[in-house]
């Protein structure tokens, strides 16, 4: 199947806090945010290349008002202060002994969600790391394909310092043709460190 870009239909309505939007605006940042098109969903953050990206992100979810869940190691929730903050910014530990993997034990957390109409948004930097890579890696992506949700795509530019989360993409299961429309709908969001930005394609 082919990827379908979502229209404008945005029904998901949030309300995110001024104070963010504030020390965005102190920093020279913006949002560009208008809703979303559905309560469950994969946001794929790029690029990523430093640390300030975190930052950066963290302040935009607070400013959209976005509860989204991220993927972190599970050594980070052990240490008894920062082990709280992680949880309560929406960190989620990784479970390598579940029998599922991440990929099928989020999948099946989306659909439940779904199921009971209560809200899920996993949010993930898919080149996974700050170091220059060869393309993206599956795990977000197959969440998505798993579950039946949308790809959120969510820019950071460093070079117009906004932060743009208003395109979203139901994927086809073609990766060439899915990641072809990412590549697209991004555009080229210039990195905090552009030539570590890792191009928009399936990792092999």
């Amino acid at each position: 199947m082919q990827p379908l870009l979502i229209p404008g239909q945005r029904p998901v309505q949030l309300k995110g806090s001024a104070v963010a939007r504030f020390i965005l605006r102190c920093f020279g940042w913006r949002v560009e945010f208008e809703g979303l098109p559905a309560l469950q969903g994969v946001a794929m953050v790029y690029p990523h290349t430093s640390n300030w990206d975190f930052v950066v992100g963290i302040l935009a979810k607070w400013a959209i008002g976005i509860p989204v869940k991220f993927w972190a190691k599970d050594s980070l929730f052990k240490p008894p202060v920062l082990g709280p903050w992680v949880r309560w910014v929406g960190g989620v530990p990784i479970d390598r002994s579940s029998s599922r993997g991440m990929v099928g034990d989020t999948a099946a957390q989306i659909i439940e969600a779904r199921k009971n109409d209560q809200f899920y948004w996993l949010a993930v930097a898919p080149e996974g790391t700050r170091s220059l890579t060869p393309g993206w890696r599956s795990g977000a992506y197959r969440v998505a394909l798993e579950a039946g949700v949308p790809v959120g795509l969510a820019a950071l530019d460093f070079g117009r310092k906004s932060v743009r989360f208003k395109t979203f993409v139901m994927p086809g299961g073609d990766a060439e043709a899915d990641f072809a429309m990412f590549e697209q709908a991004l555009g080229s969001p210039r990195a905090k460190r552009p030539e570590l930005a890792g191009p928009i394609q399936l990792r092999k």
